[in-house]
């Protein structure tokens, strides 16, 4: 069944069909699809922007029919571009070229209105479970395919806490980041790690990676999260892991 969304009362019915294995719901024929969607749910919170950044969230729910009932709601006000569920569907709720409302008040290196420059992935986890493999296998293909069509550097691949630090937390500890970085979406240093120079500066280490330092120590959290080690402020990172990966973030280039 053909849908066309262009009314605000039929996102009720929208939302009353069942999330079902090869359904493919069309909306205005404006709407420019990302070819490895497997699905097409029209979120009508958005607006216009470009891309240079990726950031991966996690849903927080139980299965992804919550999360789409929410990302496709008018009163939610907020949305993502994809959502990736348990079983690897990928479903596209917003246009790449178009500026989802994902990521809040957030900041990433020089760009401080992340969704103005940013393409958000919502992935179908609680936050306190493991990836799945099914999950990931269709995270990696499409990242893949956004990284050719939009000509992303390693760098460009980020998390919610990232962006936000002190704020969120996902996509959890338990994303495998480390996976990520070896496919080339993202970075990641192995221990044991190269002495720093002299009179490094943690700090300045975190800003030089793309971290807002309006609260350091909330950085500092959010790194790591992100590359493993100790939880906490500043004072408790190990300066040479930071200085590792702010090191592949310079060879990387900005995103």
């Amino acid at each position: 069944m053909n849908l066309c969304i262009d009314r605000i009362h039929a996102w009720r019915a929208l939302l009353a069909a069942p999330l079902a294995a090869g359904a493919l719901v069309a909306c205005t024929p404006a709407f420019k699809a990302g070819p490895l969607a497997d699905e097409v749910r029209p979120s009508p919170n958005y607006g216009g922007r470009r891309v240079s950044l990726v950031v991966i969230h996690h849903t927080s729910n139980g299965s992804a029919l919550p999360a789409l009932r929410t990302l496709t709601n008018p009163l939610s006000e907020v949305s993502a571009h994809y959502l990736i569920t348990r079983e690897g569907r990928i479903v596209q709720l917003v246009e790449e070229g178009e500026r989802a409302w994902h990521a809040g008040r957030s900041r990433w290196g020089s760009i401080n209105d992340v969704n103005s420059a940013s393409i958000g992935i919502e992935l179908d986890n609680d936050g306190v479970e493991p990836y799945g493999e099914a999950l990931m296998a269709a995270l990696y293909r499409l990242l893949a395919d956004l990284r050719a069509r939009h000509q992303l550097t390693a760098l460009a691949f980020v998390g919610h806490a990232d962006v936000a630090p002190g704020r969120k937390v996902d996509p959890s500890a338990l994303f495998p980041w480390r996976d990520m970085a070896q496919r080339g979406f993202g970075l990641w240093c192995d221990a044991p790690y190269p002495e720093p120079a002299a009179g490094f500066d943690v700090a300045l280490g975190l800003q030089a990676i793309g971290y807002d330092l309006g609260a350091p120590d909330a950085a500092a959290w959010s790194f790591g999260l992100h590359y493993g080690g100790r939880l906490g402020g500043v004072a408790e990172l190990d300066p040479a892991h930071v200085a590792c990966v702010a090191a592949a973030a310079r060879a990387a280039g900005a995103p």
